[in-house]
């Protein structure tokens, strides 16, 4: 478990993430994160939810079509 701190940044306030947790993440400084809203809570993640959703979408499809894409890749 990490306790993070939040911190006056103007007017607004920002979340100070342990370097331990930034090696983690395997992310920099500038790099977006997203926060995903779960029962539970929320999950800090790299992964944008909309590419998840893309790839999902694709895998659908190319498990519809596998006959066609065997055919082709002939």
């Amino acid at each position: 478990m990490h306790t993070l701190k939040l911190r006056k940044v103007g007017t607004s306030m920002g979340l100070v993430l342990p370097k331990e947790m930034l090696g983690h993440l395997h992310v920099k400084e500038g790099q977006e994160l997203f926060a995903i809203e779960t029962p539970t809570g929320y999950t800090i993640t790299t992964l944008d939810p909309r590419v998840q959703e893309q790839i999902e979408i694709g895998e659908d499809f190319m498990e519809r079509y596998r006959d066609v894409f065997a055919v082709l890749a002939k």
